[in-house]
């Protein structure tokens, strides 16, 4: 049961940081990004999350890192995988994978 309320948090998270990187509101994306991170340590979502937020911050560097922290925490989680492809290419549409719902497909965010 413990396991099934941890991936529905997560899947929450991942809910909320769309929503809010939609709407540009970085500073809450960092706040209950971090508050996830200290709550699962060992999750690939809040990391790949934050690569999110920094990617669209411009901050590159530190982005691939945490898809890079997300990748070697878990090398299943998908979205992870993807950011460090699209990102680590020298063209890319900036299409972001939030979730596995995201990593087919066509229309990036």
């Amino acid at each position: 049961m413990e396991t099934d309320d941890r991936n529905q948090q997560l899947r929450k998270l991942c809910e909320d940081v769309r929503k809010k990187v939609k709407r540009r509101d970085y500073v809450s994306c960092l706040q209950e990004i971090c508050q996830a991170m200290g709550k699962y340590p060992d999750a690939p979502h809040p990391h790949n999350l934050l690569g999110i937020v920094l990617e669209k911050e411009g901050d590159h560097e530190r982005a691939m890192r945490h898809f890079r922290a997300a990748y070697a925490l878990d090398p299943s989680y998908q979205p992870s995988r993807v950011n460090l492809e699209r990102f680590g290419t020298f063209i890319s549409n900036n299409g972001c994978a939030f979730d596995e719902s995201d990593c087919n497909r066509k229309g990036w965010m």
